[in-house]
């Protein structure tokens, strides 16, 4: 019997720190923790989530202490080990607010239109085309967060935080992607001010499960 083949429809989610699900207990949430697998097993599997968060990542900055955290310069690696893809879901900037930086969310919003225009201007493999895009500006930091462990983000990354959400829509809107805020539906755990609990993760997938059937279906 011949067997059926099913085409999937594949998303990138390239983002920081909350999109690997780092916890204060144990290191990472479980996969069906994780907004991303949450994702993964609300879509189904005509759909393939792929994880690309990793702790620290910025949009285009160089971090001095923690390497080879530049957005700009691992997304190419990505998109290229990956392709083809339908959708990238891009939630990065939390890291651009760490103090060395001197970042401003006019700023930030800049480097998230520097990772749209690589990504849609990529040189995908023959017979593939660019992906569609989800910007999903992150979550605000918590008010805590000069107690926090991270000793990296000051007390002005708070501020900064609420104003990143106009800047990163305007950065989306110029390239003409999808946007949506992640603040307006999650928000940061209260031990360390920056990094999302379960509940978070689950009302971050739910929110954004609608808006991936709007654009693949």
């Amino acid at each position: 019997m011949e067997r059926k083949t099913v085409s999937m429809k594949n998303i990138l989610c390239y983002g920081d720190s909350n999109t690997f699900g780092f916890t204060l207990h144990g290191g990472r949430h479980p996969y069906d923790v994780r907004w991303t697998g949450r994702l993964q097993l609300a879509l189904g599997p005509e759909y393939r989530v792929i994880e690309e968060g990793c702790g620290g990542r910025t949009t285009v900055f160089e971090d001095p202490i923690d390497l080879g955290r530049n957005g700009r310069t691992s997304l190419p690696v990505c998109l290229a080990s990956h392709n083809p893809l339908d959708l990238v879901i891009l939630m990065l900037g939390t890291n651009d607010m760490k103090h060395y930086f001197q970042n401003n969310a006019w700023s930030i919003g800049q480097g998230v239109a520097q990772l749209l225009h690589l990504i849609q201007t990529y040189p995908y493999a023959p017979n593939y085309s660019a992906p569609k895009v989800l910007v999903v500006s992150p979550i605000h930091i918590g008010p805590d967060v000069a107690h926090s462990p991270f000793g990296s983000f000051q007390p002005e990354a708070i501020e900064i935080s609420k104003g990143l959400a106009a800047e990163i829509r305007r950065a989306a809107e110029q390239a003409g992607c999808a946007f949506f805020d992640a603040a307006a539906v999650a928000g940061p755990c209260d031990e360390d001010s920056i990094h999302m609990d379960a509940a978070n993760h689950a009302a971050l997938a739910r929110a954004l499960e609608p808006l991936v059937h709007q654009l693949l279906d």
